[in-house]
Order: structure tokens, then sequence, then C-alpha cells
């Protein structure tokens, strides 16, 4: 590796690898840690552990919520990409950006700003990297109007576990030319290759966007307002969900008090257009949608709107603070949310284990936290197991799935076999095994 890797400061072996790239549950350390800078080196890194039998992991901010990243087998070798973190091309006419996939959500969110264009996809983790999203395919607020990672991903490469390097899609909007293998990339949580780079899809920002929050005795009068909306065919850019308990974690964590202090359930909604008179014309649509459940509606100016949205972003620290937990995101139809959330609160009572939820209402994908509070190790085991079981016999049940947008990895994996088609699985491995037929890549991930 000192041949490939030559700055000792990108370049961890044996017990030089910082605690911080271990895994604290398990005895086997990793082999090694590389911090690549360009994608010859990655291509050179992964070629001399597919020589060496080396298990591989990619990682980039660590921000992953289901283990995808994590070392479990011991002797892996973590191909660190946050130092490839550079803007290779902004082309404005085709409207794509193309990336290293250390870069980080937030950058490029900046970067597409400063021209007038948005990047969509806005997963609340903005430190999450790039190649990180593609690998689980991450969703975020944005996704019911603009769609998750994969509908605003043109073009990526990716080296496979022999060291191969895949360039696939492009400039181009339409492929009819062969297996549409860029598809299979996304979403394949570092299973089958390694992202390098990636092209993204660019939109015109929107002139014009207002927020609004809409106030609920409970998730449910909330959820059934989402429905009704949706079905009156307003599309918000984004609209959220989350309980009185959630929102208190944000309001401690950041020290200030949520616009609403009404009721237990709160949408928090933004519709985007470039015209303000249909901005004006949709938020009175779903107000009046709004009226005959909701307990208060309040229309945000610009700053209030910033609030409103960095505290729906700060949950998930505010419980970091306060406890360990395990986040959960669950999807099922949308005439299903309410269901599920409903089935959510009597796990709570029959396990005796602390439940919050928040999620993307208009997509039916739930965020559902379960909370160690107190629990001693053993208790939390057990409990959260059992809570886990019923949960996702639920999902299943209600035409749902195990992850939206955070991926299987490890922490899934046992759900996830136990509730999908075995021949979906049966095709999944032999992908698996014609690409990566040493199983080095991520290896104990998804499957």
């Amino acid at each position: 590796m000192e041949n490939i890797i030559k700055d000792s400061s990108r370049l961890f072996l044996g017990d030089q690898v910082p605690d911080s790239y271990q895994n604290p549950f398990v005895s086997n350390k990793v082999f090694g840690v590389v911090k690549p800078v360009s994608e010859d080196e990655v291509v050179a890194c992964v070629k001399y552990a597919n020589e060496h039998n080396i298990p591989m992991i990619a990682r980039g901010a660590n921000t992953g919520a289901a283990g995808n990243q994590i070392p479990i087998i011991g002797g892996e070798l973590i191909i660190d990409l946050s130092l490839m973190n550079k803007v290779i091309e902004i082309d404005l006419e085709t409207m794509t950006l193309t990336v290293e996939a250390g870069i980080t959500l937030e950058t490029v969110q900046r970067i597409a700003n400063e021209h007038g264009f948005m990047y969509a996809p806005d997963p609340a983790s903005k430190q999450s990297t790039i190649g990180g999203n593609v690998s689980t395919n991450a969703g975020g607020m944005r996704a019911i109007k603009y769609g998750a990672t994969r509908e605003n991903v043109r073009g990526l490469n990716t080296v496979l576990a022999d060291g191969r390097l895949l360039k696939l899609g492009g400039k181009t909007i339409k492929d009819a030319s062969g297996y549409d293998l860029l598809d299979l990339f996304i979403g394949s949580e570092g299973t089958l290759g390694i992202t390098t780079q990636v092209m993204l899809k660019l939109i015109k920002k929107p002139k014009f966007e207002q927020s609004m929050v809409i106030a609920f005795n409970d998730p449910f009068d909330a959820t059934d307002t989402v429905i009704n909306i949706l079905k009156a065919g307003y599309i918000p850019s984004a609209i959220e969900l989350f309980d009185r308990a959630s929102i208190h974690f944000s309001e401690a964590h950041l020290k200030k008090d949520f616009i609403s202090q009404q009721g237990e359930a709160y949408i928090l909604l933004t519709v985007d257009d470039n015209h303000k008179d249909q901005i004006e014309s949709t938020l009175a649509g779903i107000e009046q949608i709004a009226q005959e459940k909701a307990l208060e509606i309040i229309a945000l100016n610009e700053k209030e709107a910033v609030d409103a949205w960095a505290m729906r972003d700060a949950i998930l620290y505010g419980i970091m603070s306060a406890t360990y937990f395990e986040m959960l995101d669950e999807v099922v139809p949308i005439n299903k949310f309410a269901d599920m959330i409903r089935y959510t609160k009597t796990l709570e009572k029959k396990h005796g284990i602390r439940v919050l939820n928040f999620g993307h209402a208009g997509d039916g994908n739930i965020h559902t936290i379960i909370m160690k509070d107190d629990l001693t190790d053993d208790v939390w085991q057990v409990k959260r197991q059992a809570f886990l079981d019923d949960l996702y016999d639920e999902v299943y049940r209600l035409g749902g799935l195990i992850s939206a947008e955070h991926g299987v990895g490890f922490f899934k994996k046992e759900h996830f076999l136990k509730k999908t088609n075995n021949n979906n699985i049966d095709v999944m491995r032999s992908i698996k095994q014609a690409l990566d037929p040493k199983s080095l890549l991520n290896p104990g991930k998804v499957f």
C-alpha cells in the first residue's frame, strides 16, 4: 500500500488506524485506511485489495444510519473518499454538475444555488457526501416533487471489485442502449462498486417559495390532511410531519421554541413556483383543506421558514444529546401512513419502549425512532428485537418496505432477508456474484 499512497497522512495500517474507523463492538480490527485524492488512486487501492483478498468498505462522512459503512468482520481496508471533494465541471447548458464522490451535499447545494440552480434532493444530513447519497439512493424532504437521488443522477463512475472502472450514464436525457447499469449501482450500498465521480442533474431554481405550518390535535388528523392535500392535486416541494415530542428535542437542542405551540402534531410544507400568484392559489387551496382538522395555520415569512426547517433538521441532533436511539425509515403506501403511525404507538405500549415519529408524509416514508432511555443493554436488545419483529410484520402487511432512503446496511439485514421474496434475493446474489465473485466489497451488508 505504501507504493500507492505515499503520503503517510493518508495511509494508516494496523495499529496506526484511528479508533474512529474501528467498530467498538467487535474485537477484530480493520486492516487499514486509505484516503485517496484521485480516481487513479482508488483504482490502484482496489486492485491491491483484490490481489490480496482484502475486503473493502467505501466511506465518506460516516453519516449512514443503517450501518452501511461500518466494519463488521475485521481485516477490511476502508477507502475513505472524503478528500475527493472537487467540482469537476459545471455545465449550465446541459444543467449538470459533475463532482467527486466525497463532496458534501451542503457544498453541492451551495454551488448550484450560486449559479441560480438547485440540486433537488435534500436529506437532513447536509454533511453527508454525494457518494454516500448515491450508495443509499438518499431521499430527503423534496423527494415528493423532485424525486430521490436516483432521479437526479445523470451519470457516475464506479470502480468494480477487480479494479475495472465503469463510466455510466451521461449528458443525454434518454438511454435505451442496453441494460441500465446506472440505476443498478445507485442504491447498491457499496456492494457492487465504489463510486468515485457523479454527474448530477440541476434544475432552474424556482423564483418563489412559501412555507406553512399546520398544527393538529394528533398525527392522525395530520396524516388525513396530507392525503386530502395530495388527492386534491397539490404537490408541495416538501411536506413533513412530526409530533410534538419530536420537535421538543429540537427546541431543547436549539434553545428556541417552535413557531406553533398548539396541538400534538405538525405539518411543515413548502410550495415553490415561478409564479407568485400560483403559490398563493395553491396555499389557499391547502389552507381550505386543512381547516377541517387544523388547530392553527401559520403562513411563514422567509426568516420564519428558515427557522422552522432548521428545527425540523435538528430533531435528530436533539435526540442524540438525550439518549441512545435507533432510527428507522420504513415506507408504506401514502394511504397507510396514518395506520402505520397508529401501530407504532400500539407497539410503544406493548413493548414498553418510547417511540417518536416524523417523516416525509407526502411519500409515505416514516422515521420511527425507538429510544433506549434508561433500559439496560440486555433489556434494550430484547425489547428492540420484539418491537422490530412486530413493526416490520405490519409494514409488509400494509404493502410497505423496510427502507425508503437509508438502505439495508447491517442493522436491517435480518428483517430484509426474512421479508423479501427469495427469488428477488437470489437474483441480487447472482448479480453480486457476477460483479464481485470474491465478495470483497462491503461484505456482510444487505445479505
